[in-house]
């Protein structure tokens, strides 16, 4: 079976254009390689895909004969992803959060209410 109909099939892409454009950007590896769409998948195949910042890394069980059910995923294929990458994942999403591009203006009364809660004071009186 082709890596992206693959990729498709366990439910890692919505479409199967959106797998092959994945393998065509050089996201998705087998083996450490970096393949083409067109590559063929057997069991036992390391396959990692770079997905949303994170690299997740699967082994190859089966081959399913279509697209399967969210639930017989894990029939054909093995999830070795390091929870770490998850973590990592969580951190840059609460970054992004409190993230305040330089330049946006004076703080709105929200985002000092949220500074106070940090424990950070920023009146105006301290300055010289």
């Amino acid at each position: 079976m082709r890596i992206d109909k693959y990729l498709w099939c366990v439910r890692y892409y919505k479409t199967r254009s959106i797998a092959t454009q994945a393998c065509q950007k050089g996201h998705i590896t087998i083996n450490g390689q970096q393949v083409k769409p067109s590559r063929d998948v057997f069991a036992g195949d390391k396959i990692t895909v770079r997905r949303d910042q994170i690299n997740y890394m699967l082994t190859v069980l089966d081959i399913p004969a279509n697209r399967v059910g969210p639930k017989l995923v894990d029939i054909y294929r093995k999830d070795e992803t390091p929870p770490e990458a998850f973590e990592h994942l969580e951190l840059l999403r609460l970054s992004k959060e409190h993230y305040r591009a330089k330049g946006t203006g004076r703080p709105t009364k929200k985002d000092r209410r949220e500074l106070d809660d940090y424990g950070l004071d920023f009146d105006d009186n301290d300055i010289d």
